[in-house]
C-alpha cells in the first residue's frame, strides 16, 4: 500500500498563536510555562490536523521555538563559550540569546549570524564552530517530542538535520575545516538515534538538503563516512531526505549511502525520476515529493499521476511514499479560512492541509476508481485558472514586449552621476541615514486595524499618520541624521503594501508564514498580470519632504524582492512576472522624481535568495534579475540618487552582478559578521558608495558608540571615507522607540567621530 507522508509542518499556528507567547516570554521570562504550554498545544493540534487530512506518517521534532538549525546546534552543545554561562544557568534564556542576543545586568551578548535557508525567505541561525569544537547530547528534544506524539496515539517519524548538512550550514570562526569535526559529531548522532530506537521510533527522517547543492569530493567522503558509521549501530531506519532541487551529479552518492529510504523533490526536478528509479537500491523505500511545499497553487494531478504510476510500476506500492516536495513550513496552514477571497481564486489554492489532501487523492487514484470524482474536480480547477480573464492582460504583455536595451541603462556613467548628486545634496563624509521603517508601535498597529475594520474614519486615520510622520521627522532632525525617511507608518509589510496597490495580486487574512523567530509575513499571491493603476508612495514621501529641508528618501521594494516574497503564479516563467513588476515600479520611481524626491531607495534584500542552488544556473537568473532592477531604476536624471538595500546575504560569488545593478549607493548587513561581508566589495574594487550596517536591528541589544566606531574603522581600513554611509542593518519596524532612540543617537555620534578622525589624518 502506497503511504501518504509529510516532511514538516508550519509552527506558528493558523492565527500565529506562538508569536504572542514568544514575545510575552521575551518581555517577561516568568511566562516560560505559558510559552511551553502553547508550544505543546500547537504540536498536538498540528499532528491531529495532519492525520485528519490524510497523512499516515506525520513528522515530529519539526517544531521549533525559533529555528530548527539553532535547535540542532543547541542539542549538540555547539554553543560558543560566551553564551555558556547563561545557557547553563537558564537554558531557555541561553537558547534565545544565541538567536537574539542578550543585554541585561552584566550580560551583553551579540546574536549569532542569521542567513537564508537555501533559496527561501526563511532565516536560520548559523552555528558557530571552531577547530577544537566538542559535541555532546545537551538536550533530548527529538526523543521527548516523539514520546509526546506517542502519548497522543500517534506513531510519528522524528526529523533530524543530517550531520553533514549541519556542518556545511555552519561556519568556523578560525578558518578551520568544518568537515574535520565530523568524527567528533557522529558519536552524538549515534547516541541520539539509539535513544530514538529505545523510545520506539521505527523510522527517522534525516534531512541532508545540501545534497542538492554543488558538492566536492571532500563533501562526498563526509557523507560516506557519516552513513557508514551510523549503519553500524542499532538504530531506526533512516529516510535520507533531499529537497529544493535535483540530486543530479550527487545521485550516485545518495543511492550508495547506507540508509533505508530516499526522498526526492519532483516539483523542482521532475526529470530526475527515471534516474532515481534506476539508481535506487532494491530494498529502499522511495518517497516522492509530488506536491509543492513552497507554493500555494493546486497541483495539476493529471501531470503528477503518470510520474507516480511510473514509480509504482517499477517498485510497487509497499516501497512507495507520497509526500510534499519539502517541509510545509513555507506555506500557510488552511485555505478554508480565507473566506474573503473570491470562490474562484480560492478554488485554485492549496495550503498545508490541502496539500496533504491532494496526496491522499493521488494515493487513492492508484488503487481505486473512487478517486475519479476528485480528479475531475481538480481538473476543472486547472481549466478555470487557465481561462480566467482576471489572470491575462494583453496590454501588460504588450508593454513588456516593447522594452529595449535603453530602458535598462542610466543616462550617464556612475562618476558623472556622483558629481551631479554631490553638487545637489552637499552631504558630509559618512552621511547618516536609516533603511526605511521606524517602530511600528502598538498604537500604529491598533490604528491600522481600526481603520481596516471601519472603526476609524479615513480622515482620522490620515491625521494619525500625519502626526506619526511629523514626529518621526522631528526625531531624525533632532538627533542629526543627514538623509531622512518618512517612517512608513502607513505600511503593513514591505511587500504586502505594494501588492495591495497593484493589479494581479490577492491577499489572505490568515496566510501567515514564519520568516524568523516570531516574525511572520502574509506573502501576497501574484495570480495574474501585474500593473500599477495609480501612484503608491508619492503622497507620503512628498508630504514628508514638505516638512523638512533635509533630503528625504523615497522607499520602494524592488521587483525581485516582491517576486521572491510573494506566492508567484506558476503558469509563466518567474522572469516574465518580474519584468511586469519592474515596469510597474519604474512608473513609481518616475513619479517620485517628479514630486521632488531626489533620493530613492529600491530595496532588493532577496536578490541573492533567488539565486539557483546550482552554479551552472546562476548566469541565466542573474541576467534577468539585474535587468529587472535596472528597468526599475534607470529612467531617472543623473542627480537623482538611487539606493538599494540588501541584508543577510553572502556577496562574494555574485559581486559582479551586484555591481551590474549600478545603484549609486548600496546598504548591506554587516554588524553580525563584524564587517566580514565587506571583503567581497574590496576584492572587487566596488566603485560606488556603500552603507555597511553598524546596528543589528534583529536584536533588542543596543550597541554603544565605540562599538559602532570600531566597525566603521574596519570599513575605512578597506574602503575610502568618501564611499561610506552610516546606517543600521535593516529597517526599524520591529524595534521599540527607546532602543531606537539610543541606537541612532550612538550611530550619529559615531559618524561625527569618524569625520573628526578623518579630518585630523587629512
Amino acid at each position: 500500500m502506497t503511504t501518504v507522508t509529510n516532511l514538516g509542518f508550519p509552527r506558528m499556528g493558523t492565527r500565529r498563536e506562538l508569536k504572542p507567547a514568544l514575545e510575552a516570554y521575551w518581555h517577561d521570562d516568568t511566562k516560560c510555562a505559558s510559552l511551553l504550554d502553547t508550544a505543546k498545544q500547537l504540536r498536538r493540534r498540528h499532528w491531529t490536523l495532519q492525520r485528519e487530512a490524510g497523512a499516515q506518517v506525520v513528522p515530529c521534532n519539526d517544531f521549533s521555538l525559533y529555528d530548527h538549525v539553532l535547535d540542532t546546534a543547541y542539542m549538540l552543545d555547539a554553543i560558543p563559550e560566551r553564551y555558556r554561562a547563561l545557557a547553563d544557568a537558564d537554558p531557555l534564556a541561553g537558547y534565545f540569546a544565541l538567536a537574539r542576543g542578550a543585554q541585561r545586568d552584566d550580560v551583553d551578548l551579540h546574536a549569532l549570524e542569521m542567513t537564508k535557508w537555501f533559496d527561501t525567505n526563511y532565516h536560520y541561525i548559523v552555528p558557530e564552530l571552531h577547530a577544537a569544537q566538542t559535541f555532546r547530547l545537551r538536550t533530548h528534544k527529538p526523543v521527548e517530542e516523539f514520546l509526546e506524539a506517542k502519548a497522543q496515539g500517534i506513531d510519528a517519524r522524528p526529523v533530524l538535520l543530517g550531520p553533514v548538512s549541519f556542518l556545511l550550514l555552519s561556519k568556523t570562526i578560525d578558518g578551520s575545516d568544518r568537515l574535520a569535526l565530523l568524527d567528533r559529531l557522529l558519536p552524538v548522532y549515534a547516541e541520539l538515534l539509539g535513544k530514538l530506537k529505545d523510545a520506539g521510533a521505527n523510522w527517522v527522517q534525516i534531512d541532508e538538503p545540501c545534497l542538492v547543492l554543488d558538492q566536492d569530493m571532500d563533501d562526498h567522503v563526509a557523507y560516506r563516512t557519516a552513513y557508514r558509521v551510523l549503519a553500524q549501530i542499532p538504530r531506526p531506519k533512516l529516510l535520507l531526505t533531499t529537497y529544493f532541487g535535483a540530486l543530479d551529479d550527487n545521485l550516485a552518492l545518495a543511492s550508495q549511502l547506507l540508509v533505508d529510504g530516499l526522498h526526492v523533490d519532483l516539483v523542482r526536478a521532475p526529470n530526475q525520476l527515471d534516474d532515481v528509479l534506476d539508481a535506487l537500491p532494491r530494498q529502499h523505500v522511495l518517497s516522492l515529493g509530488v506536491v509543492d511545499g513552497r507554493n500555494i497553487w493546486r497541483t495539476d494531478l493529471d501531470h503528477v499521476l503518470p510520474l507516480i504510476k511510473r514509480a509504482h510500476a517499477r517498485i510497487g506500492g509497499e516501497r512507495l511514499q507520497l509526500a510534499p516536495s519539502c517541509s510545509l513550513l513555507h506555506i500557510p496552514i488552511d485555505v478554508s479560512l480565507e473566506t474573503e477571497l473570491s470562490s474562484e481564486l480560492r478554488s485554485w489554492l492549496s495550503f498545508g492541509r490541502q496539500k496533504i489532501e491532494e496526496l491522499r487523492t493521488l494515493r487513492d487514484a492508484l488503487k481505486s476508481a473512487n478517486a475519479l470524482a476528485a480528479l475531475e474536480d481538480a481538473r476543472q480547477r486547472q481549466v478555470s485558472r487557465r481561462q480566467s480573464s482576471d489572470v491575462h492582460r494583453p496590454d501588460v504583455i504588450a508593454r513588456v514586449d516593447a522594452l529595449n536595451a535603453k530602458d535598462a541603462q542610466r543616462a550617464s556613467p556612475y562618476l558623472t552621476r556622483r558629481d551631479a548628486q554631490r553638487k545637489r545634496f552637499t552631504l558630509p563624509l559618512f552621511p547618516t541615514t536609516t533603511i526605511g521603517s521606524f517602530p511600528q508601535t502598538k498604537d500604529v498597529r491598533e490604528a491600522r486595524a481600526k481603520y481596516k475594520s471601519g472603526k476609524l474614519q479615513h480622515a482620522d486615520y490620515e491625521a494619525f499618520l500625519q502626526e506619526q510622520t511629523q514626529q518621526c521627522i522631528r526625531f531624525q532632525e533632532e538627533i542629526g541624521l543627514d538623509v531622512l525617511v518618512h517612517g512608513e507608518f502607513e505600511r503593513n509589510d514591505m511587500v504586502e503594501y505594494f501588492g495591495e496597490q497593484l493589479d494581479g495580486f490577492a491577499f489572505t487574512k490568515h496566510g501567515w508564514v514564519q520568516s524568523y523567530g516570531s516574525r511572520c509575513v502574509k506573502p501576497p499571491i501574484i495570480y495574474g498580470d501585474v500593473q500599477r493603476p495609480a501612484p503608491m508612495t508619492v503622497r507620503w514621501s512628498a508630504y514628508a519632504q514638505s516638512l523638512t529641508s533635509r533630503p528625504m528618501k523615497g522607499m520602494l521594494t524592488g521587483p525581485v524582492t516582491v517576486l521572491q516574497w510573494s506566492f508567484v503564479r506558476d503558469d509563466q516563467p518567474r522572469s516574465a512576472t518580474c519584468c511586469q513588476l519592474a515596469l510597474a515600479l519604474r512608473d513609481e520611481v518616475l513619479d517620485l522624481q517628479a514630486a521632488g524626491i531626489g533620493i530613492i531607495q529600491i530595496d532588493e534584500p532577496a536578490l541573492r535568495e533567488g539565486l539557483p542552488l546550482r552554479r551552472k544556473e546562476w548566469a541565466s537568473y542573474l541576467d534577468w534579475a539585474v535587468e529587472c532592477f535596472r528597468v526599475t531604476a534607470s529612467g531617472v536624471a543623473d542627480d537623482t540618487q538611487i539606493h538599494t538595500h540588501m541584508c543577510y546575504s553572502e556577496f562574494n560569488d555574485i559581486i559582479e552582478a551586484v555591481a551590474a545593478m549600478d545603484a549609486d549607493v548600496i546598504s548591506i548587513e554587516t554588524s553580525r559578521s563584524r564587517m566580514a561581508l565587506l571583503d567581497a566589495f574590496v576584492r572587487f574594487h566596488y566603485p560606488n558608495e556603500i552603507g555597511p550596517g553598524v546596528y543589528d536591528i534583529h536584536s533588542p541589544r543596543v550597541p554603544g558608540i565605540e562599538e559602532m566606531v570600531t566597525l566603521l574603522e574596519k570599513a575605512t581600513a578597506v574602503l575610502g571615507p568618501e564611499q561610506l554611509w552610516v546606517n543600521p542593518d535593516c529597517g526599524l519596524k520591529t524595534r521599540g522607540w527607546p532602543e531606537t532612540y539610543d541606537a541612532l543617537q550612538a550611530l550619529v555620534e559615531a559618524a561625527h567621530i569618524m569625520r573628526q578622525r578623518v579630518a585630523v589624518v587629512a
